[in-house]
C-alpha cells in the first residue's frame, strides 16, 4: 500500500473542501457598514421598532429588501421607510409568514439613474403586536436584533432598548461572543457588537416586572410561570457556549502540541545505536546479498521494499550473469537495443529472479525484447496494469524471501507509530476542520488553523525517511554504514583512481550495485576515465556496458514509469422559545 499517496489524497481533500465554498467575485458587491436598532417596549405591550442600515454599494444596484418574519398571532402596523443618500420608493407584501419590504433606490429625483458606487442609509419604522409575552410572573421580550437570513455580514450593530420601567430588569444577549459592550442605565439597555457574519443571529431576551405593564392589550398572554425556566435556559445556553469554547481551545492546543510527541518517539525508538565501526569507505562489496535486497534494505523511504532502482539492478544482474544477452538491431532511422532471453538458465534462477525474468518476457516477442520500444508497449492501460501487477509481485517476493534479514537489521516500532500519527492526525484534522467551519463559535477559527496545522504536519511526517523514527539494530547499523561507504567509494573518482578495480568482473559488480544504490551513471563515468576503451565503439567490454552505453537503463526507467502511469489513468406558539427562537430577525439583501 502506498501510504504517502493516501496521505496526499486526504490532505488534498482537506484543501479542496476548504475552498469549496469560495464565492465568485462579481463586478458588483455591497456591504452593511453599520446597523442602528432602536426598540421601545410600551406599557400596553406594543413594540415600536426603528431599524437603520447603512449600505455601501460598489457597482450598480436597483435597491434593497427587508424580510421580517411573523410568528402566529404577530402583526406589523404603521410601517414606513425613510431613505438618506438616495431617492427611492418602496412596496410592501406579505407571504409565507413574512413581511417583505422592497425598496427601489435611485441616484436622481426623476428616478432615471440607478445608484452606483455610493452609500445609502435606509430606515424601517414599524409597530409589532403580540411580540411581548406576559406570563403569570414576568413580562418577556425575546427578539432577534439581527437575523440569520441576511445575505451579508454587518460590520457592527448599535442597539438601544427602552423598557417600560427602570427597576428589576434582567437582560440576556446571545451569542454573547458578539458583544463588544453592553450596559443598562435607567430604563435603557445600550448594546454594541462586533461584526456578525452572514447566516448568524444576535438575540435579546429581557425579563421585566409585571408592574411595568398596564392594560397590555398588544402583548401575548400566557397563563403559566416562566421566569425561573427562562433564567435556567439562559444559564444552560451560556454554559454550553463556554463548554464548547473550552473544548475547541483544548482541541486546538492538542493539535499544536501533538508534534512534540514525535520527539519522544524519536528519543525512544529512533536514536541509532553506537557501533564499533569507523570505516571511511569500502572498496569491496560489504555483503553478498543480491542487488535488489541491498536496494530494499537501504530504501529509507520504505525499508524492506525495493524501489524501481532495485528492479533495474536485478535486470542488470541478470545481464551480468548472461541470463539476458544484448545485441543491437539496426532499424530504419536508429539502432534498437534488444534483450535476448536464455531459457536454458531459467531453472538456475531464484524465485525472485524468475519473477523478474517472467515480467520482461511477458512483453517480449518470442525470446526477444526490444528495449527501445518497450516504453510504447507499456503505454496503455491494460499493459500498464499487467506490468504493475507483476512488478508488485516481484517486490513481494523480495520482501518475503528476506523478511527475516530485514527484521534483524531494522526495528520499525517508531516508524509504525509515526505512520499512526500520520493517518490518525489526518483523520482527526479532517474531522476537526469540518466541525470548525460549520461552527459560529469564535474559538472555531483557532480550531480551523490548528486542524490545518495538524494535517500539514501529519502529511510531512509521512515523507520523513523511515529510519528517523525507526532505528537500525547494531548489526543493521554496521550493514547500512558499510554500504553507504561503498556508495561513497563508487561516487569518488579520486578513491577509485587510488584503488582501481583489478578486472572487468569487478567493474561489472560496481555497475550492478551502483544501479541498486542509484549511482550507476557515476560508476560508468569512472569506468570511462579509468578504462578509456569503454567509450570506443569498436571495443567490446561486455553486454553490461553495451546495455548502459546505449542508454538501456534510461529506456527501462522511461518504460517502467510509463507502465506505472498507464496503470493509474485519471477518471473522471404560546410560551417561550429556545435561544435563537425569538421574534424579529429575518434578513435582507440587495438587488
Amino acid at each position: 500500500m502506498n501510504y504517502k499517496k493516501i496521505a496526499v489524497v486526504i490532505l488534498l481533500s482537506l484543501v479542496i473542501f476548504s475552498t469549496a465554498n469560495a464565492i465568485y467575485a462579481e463586478d458588483k458587491e455591497y456591504s452593511i457598514i453599520d446597523a442602528l436598532i432602536d426598540l421601545t417596549i410600551q406599557e400596553d405591550g406594543l413594540l415600536h421598532v426603528n431599524e437603520s442600515y447603512t449600505y455601501s454599494f460598489e457597482g450598480t444596484f436597483n435597491g434593497v429588501y427587508r424580510d421580517i418574519p411573523l410568528k402566529d398571532g404577530e402583526s406589523i402596523d404603521n410601517l414606513n421607510v425613510y431613505i438618506d443618500g438616495a431617492y427611492g420608493s418602496y412596496e410592501v407584501s406579505e407571504k409565507n409568514n413574512k413581511k417583505h419590504v422592497k425598496v427601489y433606490l435611485w441616484a436622481d429625483k426623476a428616478h432615471t439613474q440607478k445608484i452606483h458606487d455610493q452609500k445609502v442609509k435606509v430606515t424601517y419604522s414599524y409597530d409589532m403586536k403580540n411580540v411581548v409575552t406576559i406570563f403569570n410572573d414576568v413580562g418577556s421580550l425575546q427578539y432577534k436584533i439581527w437575523g440569520s437570513e441576511w445575505d451579508c455580514e454587518v460590520k457592527k450593530i448599535t442597539a438601544n432598548i427602552h423598557l417600560p420601567g427602570d427597576k428589576n430588569n434582567i437582560y440576556y444577549l446571545n451569542p454573547e461572543y458578539y458583544n463588544l459592550s453592553d450596559s443598562i442605565n435607567g430604563n435603557t439597555i445600550h448594546v454594541e457588537t462586533t461584526s456578525i457574519p452572514k447566516g448568524e443571529f444576535y438575540e435579546l431576551q429581557v425579563l421585566m416586572p409585571l408592574d411595568d405593564f398596564s392594560n397590555a392589550t398588544y402583548a401575548k398572554h400566557v397563563n403559566s410561570d416562566a421566569k425561573e425556566q427562562i433564567m435556567q435556559k439562559q444559564s444552560d445556553y451560556k454554559g454550553g457556549v463556554s463548554f464548547w469554547g473550552n473544548i475547541f481551545n483544548i482541541l486546538s492546543a492538542l493539535c499544536f502540541i501533538s508534534p512534540l510527541s514525535l520527539i519522544f518517539v524519536y528519543l525512544k525508538y529512533g536514536r541509532e545505536p553506537k557501533v564499533d565501526y569507523h570505516g571511511i569507505y569500502e572498496r569491496e562489496l560489504p555483503s553478498d546479498d543480491p542487488p535488489a535486497v541491498v536496494n530494499a534494505i537501504l530504501n529509507r523511504s520504505s525499508i524492506g521494499e525495493p524501489n524501481m532502482k532495485g528492479f533495474e539492478a536485478a535486470i542488470m544482474d541478470l545481464i551480468d550473469r548472461k541470463v539476458f544477452k544484448i545485441h543491437i538491431e539496426e532499424a530504419e532511422h536508429t539502432d534498437d537495443l534488444v534483450l535476448e532471453f536464455d531459457d536454458s538458465k531459467y531453472e538456475e534462477l531464484s524465485i525472485t529472479d524468475k519473477k523478474a525474468y517472467d515480467l520482461l518476457k511477458t512483453f517480449s516477442d518470442g525470446n526477444m525484447l526490444n528495449v527501445s520500444r518497450l516504453s510504447s508497449k507499456l503505454n496503455n492501460e491494460y499493459n500498464g496494469k499487467l506490468f504493475k501487477e507483476k512488478l508488485d509481485d516481484w517486490k513481494e517476493s523480495v520482501k518475503n524471501q528476506h523478511i527475516g534479514q530485514i527484521s534483524e537489521y531494522f526495528n520499525d516500532t517508531g516508524t509504525s507509530i509515526s505512520y499512526g500519527y500520520t493517518f490518525g492526525g489526518l483523520a482527526i484534522a479532517v474531522i476537526l476542520f469540518i466541525i470548525s467551519i460549520f461552527s459560529n463559535h469564535p474559538a472555531s477559527w483557532t480550531l480551523t488553523i490548528a486542524s490545518i496545522f495538524l494535517g500539514v504536519i501529519a502529511l510531512a511526517i509521512s515523507f520523513i525517511p523511515e529510519d528517523i523514527f525507526g532505528k537500525w539494530t547494531p548489526e543493521g547499523r554496521v550493514y547500512y554504514l558499510k554500504w553507504m561507504n561503498f556508495k561513497k567509494f563508487l561516487t569518488d573518482n579520486s578513491l577509485i583512481k587510488e584503488h582501481p578495480p583489478e578486472s572487468i568482473v569487478v567493474w561489472n559488480k560496481y555497475l550492478v550495485y551502483g544501479t541498486a544504490l542509484g549511482v550507476a551513471d557515476k560508476v560508468y563515468e569512472s569506468m570511462k576515465l579509468h578504462e578509456p576503451r569503454v567509450a570506443d565503439d569498436d571495443y567490446y567490454y561486455g553486454d553490461l556496458y553495451m546495455f548502459h552505453s546505449y542508454s538501456g537503463l534510461i529506456m527501462l526507467e522511461s518504460a517502467f514509469n510509463n507502465g506505472i502511469s498507464a496503470a493509474n489513468p485519471s477518471s473522471d406558539g404560546g410560551g417561550f422559545g429556545d435561544i435563537g427562537g425569538g421574534s424579529g430577525g429575518g434578513g435582507g439583501g440587495a438587488f
